[in-house]
């Protein structure tokens, strides 16, 4: 079994999720994540059999093996997608630093807009779970689509979104979250590991 140590000592008090909440939000995300690929795919990202070979595979295979380890520990699989949404947080991050100049003289993707602009917050907002103490809804945050650069932000910051409740799960199976800052969830040290 998988240990992990949580800023600030175990469980929270927020009191588990109910399934249905759980699903809507994962719902959310994947409908998330699916905007994310239109928009990759509208600027030449599905251009080559090969690469819409290789990632479709990938994906095939990243889903069985998160479905193994969901079925064995749930907080290992939300850790991983933990980590994953991290990692894209972070790629992003650097694009937009070395590409920054470029990317404000491009034009936004008409389903970069309407995903951002035009359709209902409502699925948005679902996946935004960890609200600022007094904020207004999330998707009355984002920035304005001025440039490509903007919608690469927007993807960016709905990445660190995941993240953070992905955090939330793991550490206090809640997805709201607890205090006023996430953290990463960190490995147990070998000897509590072991307990």
């Amino acid at each position: 079994s998988l240990a992990f140590s949580f800023p600030g000592g175990g469980g929270g008090g927020g009191g588990e999720p109910s399934d249905s909440e759980r699903m809507r939000t994962h719902y959310a995300e994947a409908d998330n994540e699916l905007h994310h690929l239109l928009i990759m795919e509208s600027l030449g990202g599905n251009s080559s059999a090969i690469d819409r070979g290789l990632a479709q595979t990938m994906a095939f295979f990243y889903y069985w093996y998160v479905t193994v380890v969901y079925a064995v520990s749930e907080p290992a699989a939300y850790h991983l997608s933990e980590l994953i949404e991290d990692h894209a947080f972070n790629t992003y991050n650097g694009f937009l630093n070395d590409y920054e100049e470029k990317l404000k003289g491009m034009p936004v993707p008409d389903i970069a807009r309407k995903y951002y602009e035009r359709d209902d917050p409502f699925m948005f907002d679902q996946f935004c779970t960890v609200k600022e103490p007094g904020g207004e809804p999330f998707s009355r945050q984002r920035p304005k689509l001025e440039s490509l650069y903007d919608v690469f932000v927007n993807v960016r910051n709905d990445e660190k979104e995941h993240w953070k409740t992905l955090c939330n799960l793991v550490q206090f199976d809640d997805m709201q979250g607890f205090g006023t800052g996430v953290q990463s969830t960190e490995p147990a040290p070998p000897e509590l590991a072991e307990a």
